[in-house]
């Protein structure tokens, strides 16, 4: 792996989970105005802590070694959270910048998922 690709996928994969881990745990607790958020998009506030305790989780998975398979499932479950938020604030008819948060880390996640190191990622062996 190249040094530049290397910093890469170090940089964003930090990024990414320390804003999945601040996230994760608010959503988890309730705090830090997501219960707002989630009412003014309709949905049941039981919700945040499904989904905080998922990407608490799905950090977790992303940062250990080896477990390719289960990396695989964090990064997807993360990219549909986030593709969800975006499309939760379009939907109704909230100003684009409350999407931007969202969207930000939806780069970081491809941005990980795609620099990610070859021991880090789930090959199929065809035989």
């Amino acid at each position: 792996m190249k040094k530049a690709n290397k910093i890469i996928y170090w940089t964003t994969t930090i990024f990414l989970s320390v804003g999945m881990l601040a996230g994760g745990i608010q959503q988890m607790l309730q705090i830090g105005g997501y219960n707002e958020i989630v009412t003014k998009l309709g949905y049941p506030l039981y919700l945040l802590s499904i989904i905080g305790t998922w990407k608490i989780l799905g950090v977790i998975a992303i940062l250990i070694p080896k477990s390719p398979l289960l990396k695989e499932w964090a990064y997807a479950g993360f990219f549909f959270v986030m593709t969800g938020a975006a499309i939760s604030h379009l939907a109704v008819d909230q100003p684009f910048v409350e999407t931007m948060p969202a969207l930000v880390l939806l780069i970081a996640i491809v941005l990980s998922w795609y620099f990610r190191p070859a021991d880090r990622k789930f090959i199929i062996n065809n035989q």
